[in-house]
């Protein structure tokens, strides 16, 4: 008895089948589908549709199938042979140009244009991405355990990959890191990130080649020992206001600078605690970082460092770590000084005359004054502080400033390992607006905009895995580095009185 299959699939389905017939034996089934495949809510979702795909033939109503009695007598199998030998040359060109689509698609060649963010790539000529690769990756390093692949696309000099995360990131970014260099070595790298366009977790690949940090012509250690020498002339100056209104009178009086030494050492002091912070930290995390460029500054001494992330930080957490260890350390040293330098007194040749009004520039400064200070502290009297005051401060200060939620300052890799890369570039914009609006009265904010927006401003470059947010503990210490800058540089609003000491 010979039988027709007839297929009834839903109107709503992805799966599109022509009018030719495949004939196998004496069953007629009409089922060339095309090659689009929908992209499942999740991965439990595909594992179902899987699972129904392997069942659907050992059930009737699974897949809609009547079975019928064909009236045709076995004679007609001549003619549905001859239909058969035609069917057979079509669906072979279709499969060839089915194919030669795919290979289109798949082997993808992706030109050496920008490198991923804050990396350098040095390929000139395109970087073609075979086919088999892209299989080996889709079907055996990513899985249903760890990201689902539903489309890859060129990006930065790799492949980005689409799909759905399976369990917590960290350790999916552990199972297919190491399954990628079971199977390709350290040819490529792998990135965890999120996706900008809709917040969803991508992967993706890049072959190790193109990650090469940026190289200069002049050596690294010589640019940074002559920026060093710059920076402490500038911080022995900042210290002998008799030098500071004429910079060239400097040459004829050598033996003044010598009255800034202990001020610029005290300043060099909270920089360097801020430093070697900075490398502890980032020893311990597994973390490369860069001899420290220190930008000198006529204002206040020196605008701290630049210092450069050499490798790829693991993940945020650790990019966490080692951003707020300077700032903490040197804020903790600064503010135990500047404490010291409010509560000792002043000696008689140490004496430092201020006017009460420097104090307004700095709600924490001007508060701790108004506290330990007294009523001595009145506006228009003028009165002997102990200098380490000043010199604390200004360590301080420059802590304070690089902690300002920008690029790639202390407190823009803050802001992008607590609250991720979109949020982080929205602090970017945001305080890089409100310094170039106090950059109209404050000579120090003007320098120090456009200092970030011509070599600080970003991109942060990708960590290995982005998804996974840092412990509690760490967030906390981030906020509280941001805190404590802002309240360095937000002037004190209140007048100096005795009427305001009386209220406390």
């Amino acid at each position: 008895m010979n039988f027709r299959i007839q297929f009834h699939f839903p109107a709503t389905s992805s799966w599109k089948f022509s009018s030719r017939y495949l004939l196998r034996g004496n069953l007629k089934v009409v089922c060339r589908a095309s090659e689009t495949e929908p992209e499942p809510e999740n991965n439990i979702d595909e594992e179902r549709n899987l699972n129904g795909e392997n069942e659907g033939f050992s059930s009737d109503s699974s897949l809609g199938i009547n079975w019928e009695p064909d009236s045709q007598n076995v004679a007609n199998n001549q003619s549905a042979e001859s239909d058969s030998l035609e069917t057979k040359s079509l669906l072979n060109n279709d499969t060839g140009e089915t194919n030669d689509a795919q290979a289109k698609i798949e082997d993808v060649q992706v030109t050496s244009g920008s490198p991923l963010p804050g990396l350098k790539q040095e390929f000139d000529e395109s970087i073609r991405i075979p086919k088999e690769t892209i299989d080996v990756l889709k079907d055996q390093v990513f899985g249903f355990d760890t990201f689902f692949v539903t489309s890859q696309e060129p990006y930065e000099g790799g492949i980005l990959f689409k799909g759905n995360l399976r369990g917590q990131a960290s350790k999916s970014y552990e199972k297919i890191a190491r399954r990628l260099k079971d199977k390709f070595g350290d040819l490529y790298k792998l990135f965890l990130l999120t996706n900008p366009e809709d917040d969803k977790p991508v992967a993706v690949v890049v072959p190790r080649k193109t990650l090469q940090p940026d190289t200069t012509a002049v050596p690294e250690w010589f640019a940074a020992g002559s920026f060093g020498l710059v920076t402490l002339f500038t911080l022995l100056l900042r210290n002998v206001p008799a030098l500071q209104t004429n910079i060239l009178s400097v040459v004829d009086n050598v033996d003044l600078l010598k009255n800034g030494l202990p001020g610029a050492l005290v300043t060099a002091l909270i920089l360097g605690v801020h430093e070697i912070s900075h490398f502890l930290v980032a020893k311990e995390a597994g973390i490369k970082l860069g001899v420290p460029f220190f930008v000198p500054s006529f204002q206040i001494g020196s605008f701290g460092s630049i210092t450069r992330i050499r490798n790829i930080v693991p993940k945020r957490e650790d990019l966490l770590k080692v951003a707020a260890a300077g700032p903490a350390a040197g804020f903790a040293l600064g503010f135990i000084l500047l404490l010291l330098g409010f509560v000792l007194p002043p000696a008689d040749e140490l004496g430092l005359i201020v006017d009460p009004s420097v104090f307004h520039e700095s709600l924490l400064v001007g508060g701790l004054a108004k506290l330990l200070l007294g009523d001595s502290l009145k506006e228009g009297t003028s009165l002997s502080i102990n200098p380490l005051v000043i010199w604390a401060w200004a360590g301080l200060l420059i802590n304070a400033i690089n902690s300002i939620p920008a690029g790639e300052l202390d407190g823009g890799r803050i802001s992008f390992a607590i609250w991720g890369r979109k949020a982080s570039s929205r602090f970017t914009a945001a305080s890089i607006a409100l310094l170039g609006l106090s950059s109209l009265f404050n000579d120090v904010a003007f320098y120090w905009v456009a200092l970030i927006f011509f070599l600080q401003r970003g991109p942060i470059a990708p960590l290995s895995e982005e998804i996974t947010d840092p412990d509690d503990k760490y967030k906390a210490l981030g906020v509280f580095v941001l805190l404590f800058g802002l309240l360095i540089c937000l002037p004190y609003p209140f007048l100096f009185t005795s009427d305001v000491i009386n209220s406390l």
